[in-house]
């Protein structure tokens, strides 16, 4: 079910990198949403990690610079990124497992199903987004958290060419001053721009004679581990009339219908598809070598790929069962999140077929089509020349590669089916460069069997195959000057589910293929122009509350598409829609005109660098899974694929020949579309659409009709161009935060030191290299150093208390407290813009976050040019000298309150408010503050939530990185042990007892959302313990575990005889802290398979369901949450069938193999994270915590015997901690659609308060819109 993202991620100033520990992201009603329809990612040349200084998400305001891949998986799942297509915008998720990552997933095989679903990556994006904001706030509620290339010798290899089999060592640092024009004449100069990029060394391309190509890349991480992804070039964009949403069919019928992918089940392999406009990807994930015989899976896999895309058995039953799942998933996708989507490609392209053929398809054509219509779809596109093969993963023996390649596919099709093509040359750009030939037809017989035909007996049956000369095959409008003598109108979408303003102006371009150094430099010029943008757009605005909620400005390659497309997209308040407007024209229009400062320049072009540099030098991490996603989109667009030494080489070359006048130039060319808009030599946007609400909420009045029009759109636009503009001065950066001289008064004023009384000063471990310190002012501080990120850092501040201090006169204190910090952004004497541009400087990400149990501040910093202490030097600064300001706190609370507004227009939202409040007995701390909760508010109240819980002995802070113990524990010592400790004395905030609601009517509920389409959803919910074995009646579980263990023990003595080794490790894991944590993991696991294996594969009354627990660590309580999506007809059968599967563990005992393969996803999971900074942050988590006793050392050291100590008993233990009986269990439906008597419709949200508080609120995100994602198949 496609539910909202609903991460309260709060996006920072365009200073600081985007850290979210969410695995999705949230999207604005935007281009991001466009390209995440389209599955449009985009590829660029700037080695500039996602997550950077100057990266933006569609949730972050920074400038997204992302070229190549990298190795920061926080939007992906836990398996090298795999899992990333899996991913769920889920009201429920929050970070559950054993150290903060969630227990969603599960081993078995998923179909991702459409490029809807994907959970993508923009790698070329010039995106600028910017709400007023400077720290990037995450407070969730726990609900809604949901001539520079390396000589490389050549092998000989059939058709193919390979390059060094190990890195080659390039130096990454650059001269000095290099944004100084280099000594070029002016024919050198064009020598140089006109010469081509350097290809990746190590990528290696070939064809088989059949015309599959094939791409290989070694790479190391994960180890042992490989991934192999089938592209067939044909997608929804192929389909005719008739047969909309048929290549979406085959893509289930024929991934979920093999065999041989089955029987990579319990190998360690798990696999999953996607189809998209313009390809279909069957891909898997593998273990190198078979557990038993040691031998290579690499051949299993391609015989199971072979069989998906070639040799599908299109079964009528199979066929039927897809049906139905499609038929739901059709349902579920249909937010309105998904039609605001769809109105935008619609009125985008209007004028080809991309506007017609979204993958997920008609319904009224998928309930007709028989298995024949389908196999004759499959019959015309799927064949040998028409797909791509790519591995990418740890394989050191290339030639036994394509051995395997050939004996599995080499006789698929007959040798006659080539087409008269040639074969690339080795340094072709990519595979799709065999496309841009004319359009062939290929006669191919038309059975499925691998045995080559001996005769033509059959020629009457020939099918006539063709592939196209350009993906997509279709034409475009394009937006050049002088293109069109009328400007288009503006378009508007107006529907009732709709709570904000938006709208996008688009402007649409052929793609700019990247092949030279002039072509690289173009890309940093728009990136530095654009970066500019978004930082004044930011900035400009901090002393009031400004007119719109987020401004974004995307410039990005589409392969989906087949276009580069900008967006200029404005989010705001209904009231304040033509102001927002009028200021975002009215900035691109300064910045057209004047240009970017030499400051501007200076700045960026150093963070780019800075960032590039560091990107080059961690290569040998980047995943397979990244590297193998940038090499697809990079091959469509036409991109020469670098490495990111390459990349970073060839920046540092073409850094030297940029000018002043060239970017402003280049620059300004992209943003005349808005900046000249309605003059005749502008370019005429393709398309301007507003998405608008059908009513707003008036102060005083109520709902009230919105009223807007074309033309009073065109006005405002207009407005904004005739306001009068000035040039932008120039902006001081400061060099530092805290002064030489300030840091040696405040260590001699607070003498800080290590230990104190009573303490023990260090605790270093060499088995897992953490060292504990104790700081004298009471805070705690973990470090681990490590080489796997190449200089660079993580940090983490966790504060005990969170929201669960909030008491009922202060509801909402300290997550709209949060929220001010974020928007104001002052620290000292400093103000937002200096404090923003010394994190550019310095390439620093901080990120705030509040939950029911913690507020944490997060950074990300690189250890080059003093970045480690620049990171401490700003959270010193945070914890002593944060300015809290009014206009801040008006925003916060404004934020709140319009989200709260919504929620009646969400249906998932609604139903899980209803859960929540049902089951927790109305304790607002677990859902969004109320308006009267947030109308008692001041900012003297939200200042004194949160600060007065940042006390030295409730602070632990852990760091992980590649420095040196002396390094760390200098910054440690000067910027944390300086931190004041005057309020060392304060004790722990204690928090009011959280209860789960006794057994009664509010069990079992219900909620209608008037629409003009039907859905949806379930969520089943009861009691669990927490992470550490305590419940919410005030039971430690582990003083009756022994009395248990006994009980079942008598029970099964004569079932199961343990080994002696065997017995003690189980006696150690009964003992150990993380018993319930490790065994809750495992049944977290077990549940979610067999939920799909019945409700979804079985019973076929849902596209999706999953289970996941809630675990706390402070908080002495947690719990278990069952999401379900289905069609209204079906979804109290399928509410039904869940209550059955979680109670009848017993009825039907878990199988050995269940367990074995829940320990092998959790392990592989493991294993696949332990060398991320970001996944050792999580370990250290609350390992001196006060608030978390049980946590300590063993819970990492001992994790893996753990997991694997675990047996079926053990997980029953557990099992037994869950409440699953009547008297226990809540459930709420939600059903959207028009058929619903008006008294079950509800009230108003203001007149629905009741004594346990208010309607659940969707999390502030700067007036962000959701992603479009569509939910796994499996």
């Amino acid at each position: 079910m496609m539910m909202s993202t609903c991460s309260s991620s709060y996006t920072v100033a365009g200073a600081t990198l985007f850290l979210s520990n969410n695995n999705k992201k949230q999207q604005k009603i935007s281009s991001s949403r466009r390209r995440n329809i389209t599955s449009s990612n985009s590829t660029s040349f700037l080695p500039i990690r996602r997550n950077s200084i100057l990266n933006a998400s569609s949730s972050s305001p920074s400038f997204l610079l992302s070229t190549f891949p990298n190795n920061n998986n926080n939007n992906r799942g836990q398996n090298g990124g795999l899992e990333a297509h899996r991913t769920k915008s889920h009201v429920w998720e929050r970070r559950s497992s054993m150290f903060g990552r969630p227990l969603l997933t599960t081993e078995r095989d998923s179909c991702v199903t459409c490029c809807l679903n994907r959970h993508h990556r923009s790698y070329s994006t010039f995106k600028l987004s910017t709400p007023p904001t400077v720290f990037f706030d995450k407070s969730s509620s726990r609900l809604l958290r949901h001539p520079f290339h390396t000589s490389a010798f050549k092998q000989h290899l059939p058709r193919a060419t390979v390059g060094p089999d190990e890195p080659h060592a390039a130096s990454t640092t650059w001269p000095d001053e290099v944004i100084e024009n280099q000594d070029f004449d002016a024919s050198d100069l064009e020598a140089f721009l006109s010469s081509e990029l350097q290809s990746h060394p190590k990528v290696v391309r070939g064809q088989l004679n059949n015309g599959l190509r094939y791409l290989i890349l070694p790479n190391k991480v994960p180890a042992n581990r490989f991934e192999a992804h089938m592209e067939i070039h044909a997608g929804s964009i192929d389909e005719e009339d008739d047969e909309q949403g048929i290549a979406h069919m085959i893509e289930h019928v024929a991934f979920l219908g093999s065999k041989k992918r089955e029987k990579l089940l319990g190998t360690g392999a798990r696999s999953n598809a996607y189809t998209d406009f313009h390809h279909t990807v069957f891909h898997i994930h593998s273990p190198t070598t078979t557990q038993d015989t040691n031998e290579s899976h690499l051949p299993l896999v391609l015989d199971a790929l072979n069989e998906i895309a070639f040799y599908p058995k299109f079964l009528t039953s199979r066929v039927e069962k897809e049906r139905r799942a499609i038929l739901s998933e059709l349902q579920m996708m249909n937010t309105i999140e998904y039609r605001v989507d769809c109105q935008l490609l619609q009125h985008l392209h209007s004028e080809n077929k991309l506007s017609k053929r979204f993958p997920i398809g008609l319904e009224e054509q998928i309930k007709k089509w028989d298995a024949d219509k389908i196999r004759k779809f499959h019959e015309r596109w799927y064949f040998p020349a028409n797909a791509t093969l790519y591995i990418v993963g740890d394989i050191d023996n290339i030639t036994e590669v394509i051995s395997h390649i050939e004996a599995v596919f080499g006789q698929t099709g007959p040798e006659n089916e080539l087409p008269t093509a040639p074969s690339p040359p080795p340094n072709a750009f990519g595979a799709m460069a065999s496309f841009l030939v004319p359009k062939l037809s290929v006669g191919l017989t038309g059975g499925f069997s691998q045995e080559k035909s001996s005769t033509s007996a059959d020629q009457s049956k020939v099918i006539k195959r063709e592939r196209h000369a350009v993906r997509p095959p279709v034409n475009h409008n394009w937006s050049l000057p002088g293109s069109s003598k009328h400007m288009n109108t503006p378009q508007i979408f107006q529907h009732e589910l709709l709570q904000h303003f938006s709208i996008n102006m688009f402007c649409k371009i052929p793609v700019s293929k990247v092949r030279t150094y002039g072509d690289l430099r173009n890309v940093l010029m728009k990136r530095i122009f654009l970066s500019a943008l978004h930082f004044r757009i930011n900035t400009r605005y901090k002393s009031s509350n400004p007119p719109f909620t987020s401004v974004e400005l995307d410039h990005s390659d589409s392969g989906r598409e087949g276009c580069t497309v900008t967006t200029l997209t404005i989010t705001a308040e209904p009231k304040n829609w033509q102001n927002a407007i009028k200021v975002a024209v009215q900035e691109v229009r300064r910045l057209k005109e004047f240009g970017v400062t030499h400051g501007e320049l200076t700045r960026y072009m150093d963070a780019l660098l800075k960032d590039s540099e560091h990107l080059a030098a961690m290569i040998d991490n980047v995943s397979s899974v990244d590297n193998l996603d940038f090499i697809m989109e990079s091959d469509a667009l036409g991109h020469t694929v670098m490495d990111q030494r390459q990349g970073h080489e060839s920046l540092v070359a073409v850094c030297g020949t940029v000018t002043l006048e060239e970017v402003n130039s280049i620059g300004a060319k992209v943003l005349e579309y808005v900046s000249d808009f309605g003059k005749p030599t502008a370019p005429v946007p393709a398309a301007i659409v507003a998405c608008v609400p059908s009513k707003v909420h008036i102060d005083g009045v109520g709902e009230s009709e919105f009223k807007i029009s074309a033309s009073e759109i065109t006005e405002a636009i207009k407005l904004g161009l005739e306001q009068p503009i000035e040039a932008e001065p120039e902006l001081v950066v400061p060099k530092e935060l805290i002064s030489p001289s300030e840091l040696e008064a405040l260590k001699l004023q607070c003498s800080p030191s290590f230990g104190g009384e009573g303490n023990v000063a260090r605790v270093h471990d060499e088995e897992t290299g953490i060292t504990q310190l104790r700081l004298s002012n009471g805070i705690r501080v973990n470090y681990r150093i490590s080489e796997s990120e190449a200089r660079t850092g993580v940090m983490r501040l966790i504060v005990g208390g969170g929201r669960a201090t909030e008491t009922r006169e202060s509801q909402g204190a300290v997550v709209v407290g949060v929220r001010t910090l974020s928007e104001g952004g002052r620290v000292g004497n400093f103000s937002r813009e200096q404090v923003e541009t010394f994190c550019v400087k310095h390439l620093i990400n901080c990120s705030l976050e509040s939950t029911e149990e913690f507020i944490a501040m997060e950074f990300r910093f690189t250890l080059r040019d003093k970045g480690m202490p620049a990171a401490f030097q700003l959270l010193h600064m945070v914890l002593e000298h944060s300015v809290w300001v009014e206009d801040a706190f008006d925003r916060a609370s404004q934020l709140y309150l319009s989200y709260y507004r919504s929620i009646p227009k969400s249906l998932e939202r609604s139903t899980a408010h209803k859960l929540m409040l049902a089951m927790l007995n109305g304790d607002e701390r677990f859902v969004e503050p109320t308006p009267n909760s947030l109308q008692n508010l001041t900012l003297d109240t939200v200042k004194d939530a949160v600060m007065s819980q940042f006390v030295g002995g409730n602070m632990e802070v852990s760091i992980v990185g590649d420095f040196s113990a002396e390094e760390i524990e200098s910054c440690v010592l000067d910027y944390l042990g300086t931190v004041s400790a005057t309020r060392d004395s304060v004790v722990e905030q204690e928090s009011s007892p959280i209860v789960f609601r006794p057994s009664s009517e509010l069990q079992s509920q219900q909620v209608f959302l008037k629409d003009t389409d039907e859905r949806a959803c379930a969520y089943i919910a009861g009691p669990a313990p927490n992470r550490w074995g305590f419940t919410s009646d005030g039971d430690d579980l582990f003083e009756s575990l022994a009395e248990i263990s006994i009980a079942n023990g008598t029970e099964r003595k004569s079932e199961v005889l343990l080994a002696e080794g065997e017995d003690l490790k189980r006696n150690k894991l009964h003992s150990h802290p993380l018993f319930f944590g490790i065994t809750m993991g495992l049944l977290a696991e077990i549940i979610n398979s067999r939920l799909f294996t019945t409700v979804r594969d079985s019973l076929g009354l849902t596209y999706d369901v999953s289970f996941e627990l809630n675990l706390f660590d402070r908080l002495k309580l947690g719990w278990y949450v069952v999401s379900v999506t289905s069609t209204p007809e079906k979804v109290h059968k399928a509410v039904d069938a869940c209550k059955s599967v979680l109670r009848g563990l017993h009825s039907n005992k878990i199988a050995q193999r269940e367990l074995d393969r829940a320990k092998r996803t959790l392990l592989m999971r493991h294993e696949a994270e332990i060398k991320s900074n970001a996944y050792w942050l999580g370990l250290l988590a609350h390992l001196q915590a006060s608030s978390v006793p049980r946590k300590d050392i063993s819970c990492i050291k001992d994790l893996i015997s753990l997991y694997e100590a675990a047996t079926i008993e053990d997980v029953y233990l557990a099992y037994e901690q869950l409440k699953v009986d009547d008297d226990s269990l809540y459930s709420c439906i939600g059903i959207a659609g028009q058929g619903q008597d008006s008294a079950e419709i509800p009230a108003p949200i203001e007149d629905s308060l009741g004594p346990d508080g208010g309607f659940q609120g969707v999390i502030p995100v700067g007036g962000r819109g959701l992603s479009t994602m569509t939910r796994p198949t499996m």
